[in-house]
Formats: C-alpha cells, sequence, structure tokens
C-alpha cells in the first residue's frame, strides 16, 4: 500500500531542443495510466540541485542527458546524495557518465578525474571521447545474466538508442569494477553501456537513452523500475515515520 505519492527529482537543465527531456510528461503520464504508477515529478536544475537539502524528501533521483551540465558540481551532488543515502537513482546518457565520474572521485579516489567534453587536455579523462561518436545510433545491448538490469529488462539482450559521443574511458574499467561498481551491459564490442551498484536499493544508469524507446506512449522497463523503487521508498519512509 502507497501511502504518499512518490516524489521524483529530475535532474538536468530542462530544454525544449533535448528530445529526451521533451519525451517526460508523456513517459509520466505513461506511467500513471498503463502502469498505474503515479510520481510527483519536480525538475532540479543542476544548479540547485549542488545546495544543502536540495534533494532532500525525495524517493528517487533521474539524472537526465543534456551534457554539459550548466552545474558539474550539481550533477555529481545528486548522484552522490542518491548513492549515499539510498535513494533510488537512474542516470541516462550524461546521468551514466557523471554517475562514473562521481564514483571515481569519491569512491575510487581518484580526486583528478575529469569528464573529457569540459576539459580535454586533462590527465585522468575517465570519461573520454568514443571511437564512434553514438549520436543518433541504435544498438544492441549485451546484458549480464543475474544482474539488476536483467531483473529491470527481462532479458539479456536489448536494442537501444542513443545520442552521445563520450563513454567510459576502459583504462579506468578495472580501478572502477575493483572499488564495487558493477558494469552490466555492453555493446558488440565489449564498450561498457549500462553500470548498476550492488547493495544498493537501487542504483542504475546506461549511456543509452530509455526515453527514446517506442513512440513514447510506454515507458521503458528501466524508468518503469525506477518508479517501482521510488513507490517502495515512499512507503518505506511513511511505515518508518509512523512506527
Amino acid at each position: 500500500m502507497t501511502y504518499l505519492t512518490p516524489r521524483i527529482a529530475l535532474v538536468g537543465d530542462r530544454s525544449p531542443a533535448v528530445r529526451s527531456h521533451a519525451r517526460i510528461p508523456g513517459l509520466l503520464a505513461a506511467l500513471a495510466e498503463h502502469d498505474h504508477l503515479v510520481l510527483d515529478a519536480y525538475w532540479i536544475p543542476t544548479g540547485d540541485a549542488a545546495a544543502p537539502g536540495a534533494l532532500d524528501g525525495f524517493d528517487a533521483v533521474w539524472l537526465l542527458p543534456g551534457s554539459p551540465y550548466r552545474s558539474e558540481a550539481g550533477a555529481l551532488a545528486a548522484v552522490r546524495t542518491a548513492r549515499e543515502r539510498g535513494i533510488p537513482f537512474l542516470g541516462t546518457c550524461a546521468g551514466f557518465q557523471h554517475a562514473v565520474l562521481e564514483y571515481a572521485r569519491n569512491v575510487c579516489g581518484l580526486a583528478g578525474a575529469v569528464h573529457g567534453e569540459e576539459h580535454p587536455e586533462a590527465e585522468q579523462q575517465v570519461i573520454a571521447p568514443l571511437a564512434c561518436s553514438l549520436v543518433g545510433h541504435e544498438g544492441a545491448v549485451a546484458i549480464t545474466p543475474g544482474s539488476l538490469a536483467e531483473r529491470v529488462l527481462g532479458a539479456t539482450r536489448t536494442q537501444e538508442r542513443y545520442h552521445c559521443a563520450y563513454g567510459l574511458n576502459g583504462a579506468y574499467l578495472d580501478r572502477l569494477t575493483a572499488h564495487g561498481l558493477r558494469f552490466s551491459g555492453a555493446d558488440a564490442s565489449g564498450e561498457v553501456r549500462v553500470l548498476e551498484l550492488p547493495g544498493h536499493p537501487f542504483f542504475l544508469a546506461s549511456l543509452f537513452q530509455p526515453e527514446l524507446s517506442g513512440d513514447g506512449t510506454r515507458a521503458h522497463p528501466m524508468v518503469r523500475a525506477l518508479a517501482r523503487a521510488a513507490v517502495a521508498h515512499a512507503d518505506s519512509t511513511a511505515a518508518a515515520t509512523s512506527a
């Protein structure tokens, strides 16, 4: 039983020029109509996300596409807040990139880790240019059996759409993995496309954009899974408060 309508923070610099942003209202409506998952959604600009308490009271955080963000610090703060507080988190496209960057800096001890789009001359480009740009690309993703991603997608293979030119620098893959991050999806050449964090209630990110799946009238399984995790978080919070 849901005690409160779950509140979800849509962290990103909302723009009509970003196709995935334009899809969000329809996806939220689809969740309510088809899946009976009603969310109270708030857009949080990245410039506001770094402020103390900016994400207090939210049951889920969705870090949306739109890199470079107006505030890298705000995007990273959103990831860290969700990761450390056990708030359900979904990162898509730039959200995936900044989830990696936050983990590299704050868990792996790579204080100099940067995003190559914003710091093209820096040494520790944990997020670096892809060998081939994925802007407007669609491709198959192999999903690791037994992973959160497989449970969410219900399959070990999926066809997804992209709009990005940056991804994980493979030179840092082993270090990130050794510190607990799990990479559970890859393309045909073995390049990382999905990550998750074992032990967290729900922490999932994809370099592809599930917002662009289909015609926008039904929510992608990752989006539905985030909504369900938000419901569980709201219920748990309400139960703890009334106990």
